[in-house]
């Protein structure tokens, strides 16, 4: 949230509520989790840092009136600073699925096999809007580095989609051990040696990581 704002802020001067207003229209919640309390909390953390201050005030009618704040030159460093790195180098970011896909072997394979052709339907539909995004700024001749990010969104969910198919495929057949539950209680049955596997990366040491971080 925080780059966003300065990038707003650099654009031009503007109150906490534009910055929300722009940042909807310009459908940044495809990136970005955008909640007013969390954008005002980060223009009063932007500005405790000095990488914002408040420029004045504007009244739009009956209104209350509205801060109006400004980059700093040292938020404009701070801005171009974190983009440079965050392309430079990839970041850990935790997502959520390969959490519950590394531990999707506590649910029967069927419901598995159920949950991920539903995520694949989800997956497409993404898809089908970010095409449709694109097919709008095009017909608008909108310079591409504004919207190149929806060419690398819709490549990453094309990505997971193929692979979700060509595992949707394995896991569907015989071919792939999987854990047994009772088809009537859903409990899981009897742990057998393959079990062990839960502990495969504890014998990893850290020299095979050498080689990527010389």
């Amino acid at each position: 949230m925080a780059i966003a704002v300065l990038a707003l802020l650099e654009e031009r001067p503007m109150h906490p509520y534009e910055m929300y207003q722009l940042l909807m229209t310009r459908r940044e919640d495809y990136l970005i989790k955008i909640r007013p309390g969390s954008l005002y909390h980060t223009v009063d953390r932007l500005t405790q840092h000095d990488f914002a201050a408040a420029e004045g005030t504007d009244r739009a009618g009956n209104r209350p009136e509205r801060t109006i704040y400004r980059i700093t030159d040292a938020g404009r460093a701070a801005l171009r600073g974190q983009i440079t790195e965050l392309l430079r180098r990839p970041l850990r970011e935790y997502p959520m699925f390969p959490v519950v896909l590394a531990e999707s072997h506590n649910l029967p394979r069927e419901q598995v096999l159920a949950a991920l052709r539903e995520r694949i339907t989800w997956l497409s539909g993404d898809i089908a809007e970010l095409d449709a995004l694109r097919d709008w700024v095009r017909h608008r001749s909108v310079p591409r580095r504004y919207w190149m990010v929806l060419d690398y969104l819709r490549a990453q969910r094309a990505t997971e989609i193929g692979w979700l198919r060509d595992f949707v495929t394995e896991l569907d057949s015989d071919e792939f051990p999987w854990e047994a539950f009772d088809p009537e209680t859903g409990e899981r049955l009897p742990a057998t040696d393959e079990r062990l596997g839960h502990d495969w990366a504890a014998s990893i040491s850290d020299d095979i990581f050498e080689e990527r971080n010389s």
